[in-house]
């Protein structure tokens, strides 16, 4: 029989990726006579040699498989093609280059720029000229309509709809009723539409508010749209109905903007091939970002933005993952572009709301995270060329495909050339006399610990033990750093599928294809509620199994996941039913103690979300593990050392080069094959290096590796650079991973949720060696608070204890943030100290939230207390401290929410006792002195770099002193001058001049914001007592911490004239009801506090941005959806305030309009801000901003009047009054005639897959 009479059984898988495409072909069915498969391995980018690479690498394969000649100037032929399945990055690459289609976007009136202003948070806390993801859609329409939910969370007036006869009361697809207030004119929507037409855009996102549950306004506008001639139409409903406008309108507007470049490229790639593709003969199909193959005509932008490295997933989870052991698996897929980890233990882990390129997408993805760039393709020295240098590649095995005729070799020469300038340079900086390949190995080790940080938060942060795992390595580079990743991350075992270095594209093969469709609920989670859950399940569950009918899958699977949450809390989890049951209840309360170390008993469990995965499965679920077959070999005595090698060649290790490093060719290794190391093994497509101490085992289709523990590290107590950075990462790491314990123990809101705390790693002195990136105004704090109890205590902390405190005196930054200091002891003496500050919601005082405009009664004020004593907790203590003493003075309380203050305080006491166990850890890995050693190391290089900084300052100045002078709004003045020895690199920052303590709440406690303490090491503060930066103990500071900490900042940059000022403010809004009593009664009641962003300060080379956070802050803002939900408010505007920021050659960033119409009437609203009276300044010829202002629209007997609430004030708002609240913007920078000065913006910088680690260090720096 001719190959033309056979069935078409050949299957291609393609991966796309940045550097390379890989492309594997298999004919026939596994394990019968005639089975083949063929590899292509090619440059994703040639032009020179073909247009496109994945057609070319079908193309290839074609060729092998029926052994005919296909030009490259003829359509590929698709006859004997069964189906080919491909992931891309072309979406992922339109969005990383921002080359996607020109859109626009229609949104609710009011919200125009809410996309920009997004969260309000900046990406990078500590830097100045911040820079913001630009947004994608190019233009913004407002439509005047408006719907609200009729009844909110908090609501004390609940409106039930069976009493109204008001049409425009409507239930929703998740079953909340919604008011409509305004419908949207179609005639005017028209004219907005075709205005947009004739501007040339082709392609809209449309997203209205409370759009998740009542879609019919964006379905009308939409289906006018697409009869306008639209090609594309993004509706947010269905994009994805899930509640938070801003996340389901960027992912609506990625939509619009990635779907036509997909759609574009798919006709491009088609046009390659016969018409095969257009007839349907060939089956054509595209990896989504969830995992799983959906047909090529329902492809889609914003779900294709994973779509490469999702295949490496499915590729490693069912070639690695042992079923019968059920070990979890840590994926580390190490390409030429980027490094991705992930982790699987038998369920695929997938997030639903993450930040991509910049740009938030919600939608199902693996929770897969871009940790690092890859091995390198090119341009300056990378990663691959330190292992081309140290022999760990070998460029007679390495596929011969670069140069113009695509058959030229690695260059090593070159690599060695730049290598010999780089090790010069290094040397002569540091004075040392390391040889090449010691500099060269730096490199790796600092690679290595590079990609180890992020794979140990992203296990740790969900519970899980790193060393408790087993490695999965993939990708060209991978397998270069297996066995040093393993080792520093203590994992045993590595396994290297025979595919390694193309299983993203092998991993395509075993995928399925998903269809998934998901509605929003509002359900309780009860026996009431059930039957209606199930039969909304029923439906969902009949549309998955009737899509994939259609597509011609009759082995069709369903899971269905409800969004689970407790009542009062924002941490919803994505729920799988439990088999067959409907005990969901039991279910997530068994995920959230696992993921939280506690559960919520007293609480009602809300359904968020319904969702159902249908799956239509295109293989059997053969078990692919290795554990199996090595079972077997073991019990067959059949595993045999080889001794004799291919070949040798001279490799470089820790320690020194060896010259007769074996090199295995892995095709002459017959299963049962053991090779110990070092070695290296070579296979078509990937180099394995093993290490010293260990041994990899050959199976039928995998390499596993045994990691010996190695030597203990042999490193001195003396500074080496590469050590300085590997120990920078670790100590940073425990602080990153105390803060994940300490999100993942509290309950509170502010902790868990909005991560408004920090957490840090101090010496035996009490200065601070490293801190995760959270709140910029507890760092510097913190060390003062060590400082003090080690000064109070002396002789009298013992192992054991653990101290409380929250005073501003002694190093507090406000009352309501609560500082655990744990000592840590080494034969009795203390070596270092751990810490955690956390934002408690409530601490007593005369207000709920402990945050008064005015009064100087905030609260629990605590100097020193001992709430651990010999181990032992002790609660009547810290409820004396929290609720006794406050409520002994007048119209005072005791805190209101004692059980989440113990709750909270329990958890700090955790995440020290984390960070202290990391430590010891360290310790145990490499002595005591030498982590002390670079504990002090690292603050004497911070210190080195702050002298240089100061040095350079002074010769830019001459020598002459730096003043600055600046006005609180009630007049005090903030006045600096900074003396700096030019010889010594030392610097005076003497505020002298500065105003007195003030009867208030604005008073600033001493203490300042290092990175480590090294860098204040070079500087002396002058402030004089009883002045408003010192106040004295009784004065109030809840203001200091949020208002005049900006204000000095501003001081401070104006006198080294940095950058223009910002909006110097973090408007403060409090409002609500209730609270309790000094008696101790509740008084039924609710209460929100939020901060507000304004607009950033220009610099000499950069734009202030609009609408963010700035210094001392970095608070997220409450989604509009999620505020209305909750509270008896409407979200009015919430706007860019355009013109606001300072003119100038670099222009002020705008501050913003926040506009809250009140639904209740007595709520009691209070402002807390600055900025009212005095604009922020411009430097160097730019203009001020404009100052802030607060307005009262207040409805009184018939009138409506207009009322200036001034930057400080509380008062008492009716139904239907609205706060206005007008932010500050930032002060421009230099004349605008001044071009030649202009400099370069430096652009955002994208990566590529954040995953859950993306989404909380974006939530920890935001907090």
């Amino acid at each position: 029989m001719t190959m033309q009479d056979k069935p078409k059984e050949l299957t291609i898988c393609i991966d796309r990726g940045g550097t390379f495409t890989d492309c594997i072909g298999f004919l026939g069915k596994p394990g019968s006579s005639d089975y083949r498969e063929f590899v292509v391995k090619l440059l994703s980018e040639d032009p020179a040699n073909y247009k496109d690479a994945p057609t070319e690498g079908i193309r290839r394969i074609v060729e092998l498989a029926t052994d005919k000649k296909i030009p490259r100037t003829e359509p590929v032929p698709t006859a004997d093609i069964d189906s080919v399945r491909m992931g891309t990055t072309v979406a992922t690459n339109a969005l990383l280059e921002r080359k996607g289609e020109r859109c626009a976007l229609l949104i609710t009136k009011g919200y125009k720029d809410l996309l920009t202003i997004g969260n309000q948070s900046r990406p990078k806390i500590f830097d100045l000229s911040i820079s913001k993801p630009d947004v994608l859609q190019q233009t913004v329409v407002e439509i005047d309509e408006r719907v609200i939910l009729l009844n909110s969370a908090a609501s004390s007036q609940r409106i039930e709809p069976t009493e109204s006869s008001n049409a425009d009361v409507v239930q929703g697809t998740s079953g909340e009723y919604v008011k409509i207030l305004r419908q949207p004119d179609m005639l005017a929507v028209k004219d907005q539409l075709q205005l947009l037409r004739s501007n040339g855009y082709q392609s809209i996102a449309i997203c209205l508010m409370h759009s998740y549950t009542y879609p019919e306004h964006e379905k009308k506008i939409g289906a006018l749209a697409a009869s306008m001639g639209f090609t594309h139409v993004s509706l947010s409903n269905e994009v994805i109905p899930m509640i938070k406008i801003v996340p389901r309108g960027t992912s609506a507007t990625a939509d619009a903007y990635l779907t036509p470049c997909i759609r574009r490229y798919i006709q491009g790639f088609i046009s390659g091939f016969d018409d095969g593709f257009v007839q349907g003969r060939t089956r054509l199909q595209f990896m989504q970002s969830d995992g799983g193959l959906v047909p090529v005509d329902r492809f889609s932008g914003f779900r294709a933005i994973l779509s490469g490295p999702a295949g490496g997933v499915v590729g490693y989870a069912l070639t690695t993952f042992d079923k019968q052991d059920g070990t979890p698996v840590i994926g580390f897929d190490m390409g030429g572009t980027s490094t991705d980890v992930s982790r699987f233990d038998g369920h695929y882990e997938h997030v639903f709301e993450t930040t991509t390129a910049g740009v938030t997408i919600q939608a199902p993805q693996l929770d897969i995270n871009t940790v690092a760039a890859g091995g390198g393709k090119g341009g300056p020295l990378a990663v691959s060329d330190a292992n081309l240098f140290l022999g760990r590649l070998l460029p007679d095995y390495f596929p011969k495909i670069f140069g113009p005729n695509e058959d030229e070799a690695l260059d090593i020469e070159i690599v060695q050339q730049k290598f010999s300038t780089l090790a010069e340079e290094i040397n002569a900086s540091t004075g040392e006399n390391k040889s090449l390949d010691e500099v060269v190995y730096g490199f790796i080790k600092v690679a290595n610990e590079t990609m180890c940080r992020p794979i140990r938060n992203l296990t740790e942060a969900k519970g899980h033990d790193t060393s408790n795992h087993t490695l999965a390595v993939f990708g060209g580079a991978g397998g270069q750093h297996a066995c040093g990743i393993a080792r520093n991350l203590g994992i045993q075992k590595i396994v290297l599928y025979r595919h390694s270095s193309i299983l993203s594209a092998f991993g395509l093969s075993l995928a399925d294809v998903v269809h998934e469709t998901q509605e929003p609920s509002a359900e309780i989670l009860s026996a009431q509620s059930l039957p209606n859950i199930q039969k909304r399940v029923a439906a969902l569950v009949k549309d998955c199994a009737e899509e994939l009918g259609r597509q011609g899958y009759a082995d069709i699977q369903t899971e269905v996941y409800l969004n689970l949450r407790y009542e009062g809390t924002d941490c919803a989890l994505m729920t799988l039913q439990p088999d067959a049951s409907w005990d969901f209840e039991k279910e997530f309360v068994a995920l959230y103690t696992y993921e939280f170390g506690f559960s919520l008993p007293d609480r009602a469990i809300c359904v968020d979300d319904i969702r159902v995965r249908g799956i239509g499965k295109t293989r059997s679920d053969s078990d692919l593990a290795p554990g199996k077959e090595i079972r077997q070999l073991k019990a067959a005595n059949s595993i045999q050392e080889i001794k004799v090698p291919d070949s040798t060649t001279s490799v470089y290790f820790e320690g020194g080069r060896d010259d007769r490093v074996p090199v295995f060719l892995l095709h002459s290794l017959s299963p049962g094959s053991l090779v110990s190391g070092p070695a290296i093994i070579i296979d078509a497509t990937a180099t394995i290096v093993v290490e010293p101490l260990c041994s990899a085992l050959i199976t039928s289709q995998h390499i596993t590796i045994t990691v010996g523990k190695g030597e203990k590290k042999r490193v001195t107590t003396a500074m080496e650079p590469i050590q300085l950075s590997i120990f920078s990462h670790r100590f940073m790491s425990i602080a990153e991973q105390m803060g994940r314990t300490l999100q993942k123990t509290s309950i509170s809101t502010n902790i868990k949720e909005r991560l408004d705390f920090s957490c840090a790693l101090f010496g035996a002195d009490g200065g601070l060696v490293a801190n995760a990136p959270h709140i910029p105004v507890h760092l510097g704090a913190l060390s003062h608070a060590v400082k003090y109890q080690m000064n109070y205590y002396k002789d009298d902390l013992k192992e054991g204890d653990v101290i409380m405190t929250n005073h501003p005196a002694v190093g507090g930054s406000h009352l309501p943030d609560i500082t655990i200091i744990t000592p840590v002891f080494d034969h009795g003496k203390i070596v270092f100290f751990v810490a955690s500050r956390g934002h408690h919601a409530d601490i007593g005082g005369i207000s709920p939230g402990s945050m008064p405009p005015h009064s100087k009664e905030e609260g629990a004020a605590i100097k020193s207390f001992k709430i651990v004593a010999d181990g032992k907790l002790d609660l009547e203590g810290v409820e004396y401290r929290l609720c006794h003493e406050p409520a002994s003075y007048s119209g005072c309380s005791g805190t209101r929410c004692f059980r989440d203050n113990i709750s909270d305080l329990k958890a700090q006491i955790a995440a020290n006792h984390k960070g202290i166990g990391l430590v010891k850890q360290l310790i145990e890995e490499y002595s005591l002195e030498v982590v002390q050693a670079y504990m002090m190391h690292i603050r004497q290089n911070a210190e080195l770099a702050v002298r240089q900084l100061l040095k350079q300052v002074a010769k830019d100045n001459r020598g002459c002193d730096l003043t600055a002078e600046d006005y609180m709004d009630d007049g005090t003045p903030i006045r600096l001058k900074v003396t700096i020895d030019d010889e010594a690199g030392k610097a005076l920052f003497d505020f002298e001049g500065t105003g007195p303590e003030v009867y208030g709440n604005t008073n600033a406690p001493e203490s300042d914001i290092p990175l480590n303490s090294g860098c204040l090491e070079p500087i002396d503060i002058r402030i004089p007592p009883k002045s408003l930066l010192s106040p004295s103990e009784t004065s109030a500071v809840v203001g200091g911490n949020v208002l005049t900490s900006q204000r000095i900042v501003d001081v401070v940059f104006k006198a080294f004239q940095a950058c223009a000022a910002s909006q110097g403010c973090c408007n403060n809004l409090t409002f609500g009801k209730g609270g309790r009593s000094t008696s101790g009664s509740d008084i039924p009641g609710w209460g929100y506090y939020e901060t507000i962003a304004g607009g950033a300060g220009a610099g000499p080379s950069w734009d202030g941005v609009s609408g963010v956070h700035t210094h001392m802050t970095n608070t997220r803002i409450t989604d509009p959806e999620i505020l209305e939900k909750r509270y008896p408010v409407i979200l009015r505007e919430f706007s860019l305030r355009h013109g606001s920021g300072g003119a100038g050659l670099h222009k002020g960033g705008d501050g913003v309009v926040r506009d809250i119409e009140f639904l209740e009437s007595d709520i009691q609203v209070s402002i807390l801000s600055e900025r009212r009276v005095y604009r922020p300044y411009g430097m160097s010829g730019g203009e001020d901003a404009r100052s802030g202002l607060n307005l009262w629209i207040r409805h009184q007997h018939g009138e409506t009047r207009t009322l200036n609430l001034s930057g400080k004030n509380s008062a008492t708002f009716g139904k239907g009054d609205r706060i206005i609240i007008n932010t500050p913007g930032g002060g421009g920078y230099g004349t605008p005639d001044a071009k030649a000065l202009r400099g370069v913006k430096r652009p955002f910088e994208y990566i590529k897959a954040s995953g859950s680690l993306g989404a909380y260090k974006s939530m920890s720096e935001s907090a």
